[in-house]
């Protein structure tokens, strides 16, 4: 049932007061060189009447690492987990490259699992490290990508093993209430084509307690075949949110409803028809009723928008991609549509940055907050357009987001030049966790790759990244704490 326009202006008359995120975000404001806030955050009236200034967010400015990897602040170490080239799995394979997105996972006797996706596009040949083609694992002998399994144990110890193989571009994902990931093919590629035998842009579970579990990988297709790029799932209505990561035109915002009777839980979502439930599009309005064609329209950190969800007509996209399939004034779009994650009962999802493929304003960066009880996505974060992403002190495209449970987001950046972890307190004042210091360029021309798969451990105690080029994990320890807002 659509929104009506009172429905809508009394939603937003709530999620204007703020978005209720026990112990997590509140109403995130900006990065440095970001678009201003709707509000002062907290603590600005004490400083204000001559009580102080705020406690500066973070921990510290970082330094420079000897073996010129990662740059941490003072009192924080990194480890590092997996790296491929040097590290084997237990086949005796290289680890492959392209890390992308993670997820930690509690085993027993404290283990932690983490299924790691790489993001290799193509055939193999075209790769020094695919992901090795496990018998009994494997969906398309000819792709290239896929996700392998780590295991940290207590002690110290590490194993990786093959989860699927024979995907393409595996970029995010999600982790499930059940306790699997999710990991999503952000191609279109059909078979035939770039040496592909199967079909791809689909999404695979991956079971990391049970490796019998991802025997025969089957893809679910009633999630719809296009670029994706991330997925969560709401633990109480069972429907799954999706972002696609496309242009020419800018991708979608998804939700996938389950059919009537149908129960999620490990293996599930294999069984399930290609055309179970109802796969639909967002389509946000302002207060006003306007409809809003993109979301680089919104300006203003606090601005909400009420969503409508139109039913796609094929999703698996046979002879037309699925966000061209929709008519001008039909659906809402935003460039690269990225990372998501589950948390206060809503999605929190990111727009890498916007320029002249989006009708509105230019940024480099948003990060949104789907709330299904209302129907409505807010805008947490706006990064202004970063004049030079090459300085310390300006940050652009956010990508991989968690969130803390030490409060407010981490953000993994993937724009130009430098590139860091993010954290964003409650308030949203945006501040470095580490700098990618592995110059992949020249001495001349350095060049920086992106991080990835932000996720801490069970416990709160180590945060994990990558590094994507080459593809290295890493954990990182210190002296966290609550972020002041």
């Amino acid at each position: 049932m659509p929104l009506s326009r009172r429905d809508f202006t009394a939603r937003t008359a709530l999620a204007g007061a703020g978005v209720a995120l026990t112990g997590t975000v509140g109403a995130l404001a900006t990065a440095p060189g970001a678009l201003a806030a709707d509000e002062p955050g907290p603590g600005a009236a004490d400083a204000a009447e001559g009580h102080g200034r705020p406690h500066a967010p973070g921990y510290g400015p970082l330094l420079p690492d000897p073996a010129g990897l990662l740059a941490l602040p003072a009192g924080f170490s990194y480890r590092v987990i997996t790296h491929s080239g040097v590290t084997t799995l237990d086949s005796g394979e290289s680890t492959p490259s392209n890390h992308d997105g993670t997820a930690a996972f509690e085993g027993a006797r404290g283990v932690t699992l983490l299924v790691n996706n790489h993001e290799l596009k193509g055939p193999r040949a075209n790769w020094t490290h695919p992901v090795p083609l496990t018998e009994g694992l494997v969906y398309d002998p000819a792709a290239s990508g896929g996700c392998t399994v780590v295991e940290v144990r207590r002690g110290g110890e590490v194993a990786e093993w093959v989860g699927v193989a024979g995907t393409s571009t595996n970029c995010a994902g999600g982790a499930t209430p059940w306790g699997t990931w999710l990991t999503c093919e952000e191609t279109e590629d059909l078979a035939g084509k770039n040496g592909m035998t199967k079909d791809h842009g689909y999404v695979f579970e991956v079971d990391p307690h049970d490796r019998r579990a991802n025997r025969d990988p089957r893809p679910a297709k009633a999630f719809g075949r296009y670029a994706h790029e991330a997925v969560v799932i709401d633990p109480r209505q069972g429907h799954a949110y999706l972002t696609e990561d496309a242009s020419g035109p800018n991708g979608l915002l998804y939700r996938w409803t389950p059919p009537e009777g149908f129960r999620h839980g490990r293996g599930r979502l294999r069984t399930l028809a290609a055309d179970a439930g109802v796969l639909a599009a967002a389509k946000c309005f302002d207060k006003a009723g306007q409809f809003v064609d993109d979301l680089s329209r919104a300006t203003r950190t606090g601005t909400v928008y009420g969503v409508d969800w139109v039913e796609v007509t094929d999703r698996d996209a046979r002879t037309l991609s699925v966000r061209k399939q929709f008519a001008a004034g039909a659906v809402t779009r935003a460039r690269k549509l990225e990372g998501m994650w589950w948390a206060d009962g809503g999605a929190y999802f990111v727009s890498s940055y916007a320029r002249e493929e989006s009708p509105g304003a230019a940024h480099d960066g948003q990060v949104w907050f789907y709330d299904p009880r209302r129907r409505t996505i807010r805008l947490v974060v706006l990064i202004g357009v970063n004049a030079d992403p090459d300085a310390e002190g300006g940050y652009d495209g956010p990508d991989n987001i968690t969130v803390s449970p030490y409060g407010g987001l981490v953000i993994a950046e993937d724009g130009n030049g430098l590139q860091h972890l993010l954290g964003a307190t409650e308030s949203g004042r945006v501040y470095p966790l580490a700098r990618n210091e592995l110059n992949i360029g020249t001495p001349e021309k350095p060049e920086y790759s992106e991080f990835t798969g932000v996720c801490f451990s069970p416990d709160g105690r180590t945060l994990y990244a990558n590094i994507q080029e080459p593809g290295i994990m890493l954990a990182i320890t210190g002296p966290w704490r609550r972020s002041p807002r």
